[in-house]
């Protein structure tokens, strides 16, 4: 593309890359990326797709390869071992270097728009090659948008949406702020679990610049996007793009470095203890009590006796007013409600809080005259002098004031509280819900800079750390390094991805994000779906969270279904205990020393196989066991795919050996077993 321009427009530049037969010289080229100023309704689009050799020049060079300019398109390359020949003198001159021939830097400039400066970067290990792309906008009001094509790559990481999918392909969201989310407040938003981390499938790595004020945007099959938007201030976009051999080498050197800091375990007590929801009625804390006997009652009936029973919000809310109830009027009121934890044993007993408080609340009203206690609540700050104004928002349908992390006083309130609800109600386990989110730009209002981006839920996770390895959080943004367990979304009770379909994308996108500990949603799902309860909905979900961490259930399996649910319900429990967590305990500690993720995507074992990179239905613990559930209603056959070409597999149902990098056609799968494969060599 000629570098001669009309004036007020800014020409695009892609770095592209191609793939050849073998018989070609460049066979092994990586693939790449576009880089594109974004001024009005000018985009640059990364492609991806196998191109003809066209006349090239060398603007940055690696050990093994580098950036080149490719003439004819007006377009940047990134090739790792290409021979280039010579340039025809009458073609276009590549870019000015503005570095002054500086051999690690590129530097190019746009008029008065936007500078780019490229730049060779240490490398994690010699298979890999590293370039650090930094854009600078000249003026306020240019937005910086890079865009990267999948066309024949697929895209994993980055954030988790409402129907998740694997890879992130067919996923499709408009351009908002790289922020995690609440799916109830806002279902097109982006979810609770997120990192700035982008993988591809030809073994190219995004990784943005945790300071870049960021949005992102996903286009179906066709690329996504990300942008630094423009305002009263130029705001840079940074990222380094990191090249290596393939997907699982470039997971392996780049995607295990994303929390930077020591792993630690959570408790893993709670791997083997089933956790039963209360459903019970909630109007009083005396029928609360009375609610967790029964429960309790049911489930040792039932031969299910050991596990956790766990209050939501609203319960534990009540059970802590009736503990704060002043000594006289408790034993009045209940005196012969007193609660005690023993009655439930062996099961423990998780209560749940949040950071928010109703605006009815006696303790927000009293921070209304007190303004030490204001200082509890997030606040928009005057303009112009003046107290300032707790920043209002919604929780659950209810108008609340949300914790001031940034307050330290604020935050040893918090967990002061935290800690004696724990003691006064004989709690083993505390989850803590809505720690996703950014309050400020809920409400479209410019967070300070300590509160940008996904600050809030880091802090609040490091906070929460401090109660111990017992505690659940509803959110991680760089926090997977943390002894946390993560409660996942809710799902719809049915069969689409925003249902069961999803749970396999989700703990797959978790797990490659660090978060390994993670609490799937309930057995069956926990929305409402159109259809009434489903028994083979239920079973196969309960087959699939067999082989996940933690087993949930919000409707118990007498109140679902036939008898023979709740007593394969028994035996998924006892499998999950006997077989499942001592996998999970051994590669939790291969998670610590090297940050592999413990529930691995087909292409794990099968890095250069194109098929594996589809695979949503099937997954990995660690390298010696793949799970293939059904997901599809009333099928009892599927087709499976078996990783890593020279292995061999062995059904633990049938005790028959396949070889891997093969994929078994209508394998058969009736309602009561699932496939499950053990690596035999």
């Amino acid at each position: 593309m000629p570098l001669a321009r009309p004036t007020g427009q800014i020409p695009d530049a892609a770095w592209t890359s191609g793939f050849r037969e073998m018989t070609e010289p460049w066979k092994g080229a990586v693939g790449c990326l576009g880089v594109a100023v974004f001024f009005a309704m000018t985009i640059g689009i990364i492609s991806w797709q196998a191109l003809e050799q066209s006349p090239e020049e060398w603007v940055l060079r690696g050990r093994t390869g580098g950036m080149l300019w490719e003439r004819r398109r007006g377009a940047l390359l990134l090739r790792v071992g290409v021979r280039v020949g010579g340039v025809p003198a009458t073609e276009p001159p590549p870019p000015r270097d503005r570095c002054w021939h500086d051999g690690g830097q590129f530097c190019y400039t746009w008029e008065e728009d936007a500078e780019l400066r490229l730049s060779l970067e240490p490398p994690p290990t010699p298979a890999t090659e590293c370039y650090g792309v930094h854009w600078t906008p000249l003026r306020p009001d240019v937005m910086l948008k890079d865009c990267f094509s999948m066309a024949n790559v697929s895209w994993y990481g980055g954030a988790s949406i409402r129907a998740q999918r694997w890879p992130l392909n067919s996923a499709e969201s408009h351009a908002q702020p790289f922020v995690s989310g609440d799916f109830s407040k806002n279902p097109v938003g982006y979810g609770p679990v997120l990192e700035r981390y982008f993988l591809g499938s030809t073994g190219v790595t995004v990784t943005v610049a945790p300071d870049v004020p960021l949005f992102l945007s996903l286009e179906r099959n066709r690329h996504f996007c990300l942008e630094a938007p423009a305002g009263r201030a130029a705001v840079p976009l940074r990222y380094l793009l990191c090249v290596s051999p393939d997907v699982a080498a470039a997971h392996r050197h780049m995607g295990t470095q994303l929390a930077g800091q020591a792993r630690v375990l959570p408790d893993t007590a709670l791997l083997g203890s089933p956790i039963w929801q209360y459903y019970g009625p909630a109007g009083s804390a005396a029928k609360i009590k009375r609610g967790l006997k029964s429960l309790a009652k049911k489930l040792k009936r039932h031969h299910l006796r050991e596990g956790v029973l766990a209050l939501g919000e609203r319960c534990t809310a009540i059970l802590a007013a009736a503990d704060h109830m002043p000594l006289e009027r408790r034993k009045r009121h209940d005196s012969t409600h007193a609660w005690d934890p023993s009655l439930i044993k062996p099961l423990q007993l998780s209560i749940t809080l949040s950071p928010y408080t109703s605006i009815a609340s006696p303790l927000f009203l009293r921070s209304l005259r007190d303004s030490e206690v204001a200082s509890y609540w997030l606040s928009l700050q005057p303009r112009f002098g003046g107290c300032s104004v707790p920043l209002l928002t919604t929780w659950k349908g209810r108008l609340c004031a949300r914790l001031n992390v940034t307050s330290k006083m604020a935050l040893s309130w918090y967990l002061a509280r935290a800690r004696h609800l724990r003691q006064a109600l004989g709690a083993t386990y505390m989850v803590f819900e809505g720690a996703e989110g950014n309050a400020f730009l809920e409400q479209a209002v410019p967070p300070p800079a300590e509160l940008a981006g996904d600050q809030y839920t880091g802090v609040l996770a490091a906070a929460l750390a401090t109660l111990g390895n017992a505690t659940v959080i509803s959110a991680g943004a760089r926090s997977s390094h943390l002894p946390l367990f993560v409660q996942m979304s809710p799902l719809r009770s049915d069969w689409s991805h925003a249902g069961l379909k999803g749970v396999i994308p989700s703990v797959l996108h978790y797990s490659l994000l660090g978060y390994n500990f993670f609490i799937p949603d309930a057995v069956g799902g926990s929305l409402d779906s159109d259809t009434p309860g489903d028994p083979e909905l239920y079973v196969r979900w309960l087959q699939i969270v067999t082989f996940l961490p933690v087993m949930a259930f919000s409707t118990p399996p007498w109140l679902c279904c036939d008898a023979w649910v709740l007593n394969l319900t028994r035996q998924c429990i006892q499998r999950h205990r006997d077989f499942v967590v001592p996998l999970l305990i051994k590669y939790s500690e291969e998670w610590l020393r090297l940050g592999y993720p413990i529930f691995r995507p087909a292409w794990w074992l099968s890095p250069t196989d194109p098929t594996a990179f589809t695979i949503e239905d099937e997954f990995l613990i660690g390298d010696e066991v793949l799970v293939a559930p059904i997901t599809e209603k009333g099928q009892t056959w599927r087709d499976i795919y078996l990783p890593g070409e020279g292995h061999l597999w062995m059904d633990t149902n049938t005790a028959h050996v396949f070889d891997g990098g093969t994929i078994l056609r209508n394998y058969s799968a009736s309602l009561a077993e699932v496939p499950v494969f053990v690596k035999t060599s």
